[in-house]
This record gives C-alpha cells, structure tokens and sequence, in this order.
C-alpha cells in the first residue's frame, strides 16, 4: 500500500495517479544515472497530481522503502521515512506553500518563508542522503519571495534538491525556470477524463464528455467541475462574451449579485475561469485576432487569471471586481469581438 500524501490539485487517489509515472520515470532515470538536478520545476495545468508527484519523490529521496504496486517512485505507507514527511516532522524536509498552521489558505507565499531555505540548505542531512524542499506552487511566490528563491537556486546546495510544482510556467521569472530542469506532467486524453468522470460519479456520457471538454485534460478539475455549476458557468460566459461589447444589463446585475455570499466565490472563480479558457482557446486558433487586439486580449487574460485570488485575499467586493473586469473585456472587444458561435445573447447597451 503506498500514501501519496498531500494533492490539493484535485481528489485524486490510488489508480487516479497513475498518469504520473512518466514524469516520476524521467526523475528516476536521472537519479539512477547520478544525474541528479539540484531544482526541478514539475509543470502542467492544475488537476494532475503534480503536488502528489513532488511528494512522492521526495519520500523517496528520504530513503522510504519503495512500493512497486503503487507506481513508479511511490513509497510504502508504512515506512518510518513515509510517516514522518506526512507529519512534517522529517528533519531533512520542508514545505513552502499558502497554507498557515491553522490550515487557512494565504494569500501567497511570503519572502520570510522563501528565506528559510538557505537556512535549511545550509545543513547536511540529518536522517537521509538528501534535504529536500517542496514549493506548492512556486506561482503564489510575491516578487520579494520569488527573488530570495533565486539566491538558492544560484548556489545549489550539496545535497539538496528543490521540487517546485508550477501551474503556469511561464509567469515565472525567466531567471528561475532557467535553472531548473523542467518535469513535465501531461494533461489526460478527453475520453480518458470521461471514463474518470463516469466512473466515480455515475454520469451519463453526454454530461461526462463535457465536463471532460472543460477540463482541459485535468482529471481533478473534472471531478471538481462535476460537483459545482460548472455548465451554467459555460452557458453565462458563452452569453457574456457573445454579447460584447454590449450586454444585457438586467441580466449582467443578476450575474453579479450571484457573487454574494459564500457560495458566490465559487461561481465567481467559475465564471472568470470558463471566459478565460475561452480567449485562451481563441487566441491559440487558426484565426487569432490581429497583433494588437491580441496584445490587448492576453492582457485581460492574465488579469482574468490573477483575479480570483486577488479579490479573496484582499477581501474585496466580488460585484464591484465583476464590473471592472467586464469594463475590461468591453474595451478589448471594440478591437477585436470574439464572439461565441454557440451563444444566443441579448445585446444591450454598455453600462
């Protein structure tokens, strides 16, 4: 039996992660040639285990027995080594990530705990052969934090090796990713997240086939989507975008009043994230808009993507962070409307 231990990408367990071992293979054959990089940045979208993978490889570095049955690089669940990096309790590992020691989600990851790493790296193992740090993601670095990583990264440690788990690569600085070896996950065929979905959650193929579609090949945010208003969230953004530059107001401020409460963050999230997924598509198609409507459209992407955690972390008004994005989407579309085929949207006027 093999425990992969901490995955806040998405609810996958046992067989789910499977899809890990050719990334866990191309680490294995480099530890087997002692051609071990000291950093190793684990990339792919959101939902595929890469937080399992940085610690199914770190157990291992930590001298835990290995459990074939569980996979390429797994470890026994039982063994001393596995126990103690569950706890965090293991002297010769560490674990950067937004969670405080009460379990509620930060902001980001602050330069004061980038800054135990030279620390920590500046020891020599105590238990095991290696020292190992886990950043979970190296994304939620603040410019502060990101810099201070880079001093470690500049002078590799003897005997230590950083596992940095990022969900969008090349937001990093170009200085970090340069001096990492890059260990990438690949995203699931669609039929594959279909079987997934239909398997663990009884639905039908249709509704399966379409989670899948949004899921961009991430078996855990399949099951995630699954469990929310994900098609109401497609249907809203087909019509928002449809309707761009204009809008139908009564049914923009009944959208945004959605947004209340607890449950509101998550079609909040939900919502930012379909449209971001659907200028992302439209501007990797065959038909991109021009040069500078395209410059304008990835700009408002990138604020899309951001915008979810900046609105919780600063506690501000979701409604009032719905306008102000949807000021910015109607900007971009008096240069180049992207529209949507499958949307049958009221056009109105601007707010």
């Amino acid at each position: 039996m093999s425990e992969e231990g901490p995955d806040r990408d998405g609810a996958l367990t046992g067989q789910d992660l499977r899809g890990l071992d050719a990334a866990a293979a191309a680490f294995d054959l480099a530890l087997q040639r002692g051609r071990l990089h000291h950093a190793w940045l684990i990339t792919g979208p959101e939902g595929l285990g890469k937080a399992a993978l940085a610690h199914r490889i770190a157990r291992r570095l930590l001298g835990a027995q290995p459990d074939p049955a569980g996979g390429v690089m797994a470890s026994r669940a039982d063994d001393p080594a596995t126990r103690l990096v569950l706890a965090h309790s293991h002297p010769d590992f560490i674990l950067l990530d937004r969670y405080d020691v009460e379990g509620k989600l930060r902001r980001g990851i602050s330069v004061d705990e980038a800054r135990r790493l030279p620390a920590f790296f500046a020891k020599a193992p105590a238990l095991a052969p290696w020292r190992v740090a886990i950043i979970d993601a190296v994304d939620d670095l603040n410019t502060n934090a990101a810099n201070a990583l880079l001093k470690t990264l500049e002078e590799p440690p003897p005997r230590g090796v950083l596992l940095l788990v990022s969900h969008s690569p090349g937001r990093l600085l170009p200085t970090i990713r340069s001096r990492c070896r890059r260990l990438a996950v690949r995203p699931w065929p669609a039929d594959a997240v279909a079987r997934l979905v239909r398997d663990r959650l009884g639905l039908d193929a249709d509704a399966a086939a379409g989670i899948a579609a949004m899921s961009g090949g991430s078996p855990g945010r399949a099951l995630q989507l699954a469990g929310s208003e994900a098609g109401e969230a497609d249907r809203a953004a087909d019509l928002l975008l449809a309707a761009l530059p204009g809008g139908d107001e009564a049914q923009l401020i009944r959208l945004a009043e959605g947004f209340r409460g607890g449950e509101g963050a998550e079609r909040f999230s939900l919502l930012l994230e379909r449209i971001s997924d659907r200028i992302s598509t439209i501007l990797r198609g065959a038909s991109p808009p021009p040069p500078a409507a395209r410059r304008h459209w990835a700009d408002v992407w990138s604020r899309l993507k951001a915008l979810p955690d900046e609105v919780e972390g600063l506690n501000l008004d979701r409604a009032d962070a719905f306008w102000s994005v949807l000021a910015d989407l109607r900007s971009a579309a008096r240069l180049f409307p992207l529209g949507s085929a499958n949307a049958d949207a009221t056009v109105g006027t601007d707010r």
